[in-house]
């Protein structure tokens, strides 16, 4: 099997994994990534915090990650960056919370062994990494399915059989 084919099976199996998560996602209408972390604080039983990233690391360091969840005993942490518009704003901080979503781990992240491991245990700035491909992915269903909200399907037996095929509306 070459390359390509093997690519497009795993982009399959990937968009499977997300949309059975997203399956079971109850999303908040109107939808704000605030509200989703309320949601999700109270799913796995522990505070979360959301706050915006000291407006100096992108000073340093312009490839500093926009992201960053960090997750201690007692709660959870989501830092972004808050200089950018809203929707970008909305989409970083739904990314990390798909990490938790998809039972991601920072450890799982990155090699403890390697050298720049605590740049990926601390923050995510591209998606290179399996784990990353599929937060994004997640992330990118959960904003696109909470602001275009499903079309009815038919009644009867055409909705039912639109129902047995998968469609989803145009």
């Amino acid at each position: 099997m070459n390359i390509g084919w093997q690519r497009a099976i795993s982009n399959r199996r990937l968009l499977r994994r997300c949309r059975r998560a997203l399956a079971d996602l109850p999303l908040p209408q109107p939808f704000s990534a605030e509200e989703l972390c309320g949601l999700i604080a109270e799913w796995r039983g522990r505070k979360l915090v959301l706050h915006p990233l000291p407006g100096e690391i992108r000073a340093i360091d312009e490839d500093a990650p926009c992201g960053l969840w960090v997750a201690t005993d007692r709660a959870d942490f989501i830092f972004y960056e808050d200089r950018t518009v809203h929707l970008h704003r909305e989409h970083i901080i739904v990314h990390e919370l798909a990490h938790m979503l998809l039972g991601h781990s920072m450890f799982e992240l990155a090699d403890p062994a390697d050298p720049g491991a605590a740049a990926a245990i601390l923050g995510r700035a591209g998606y290179t990494s399996r784990q990353e491909q599929e937060a994004e992915m997640l992330a990118s269903l959960i904003v696109s399915t909470a602001t275009n909200p499903r079309p009815r399907l038919s009644s009867g037996t055409l909705g039912q059989l639109e129902s047995a095929m998968g469609y989803r509306g145009l």
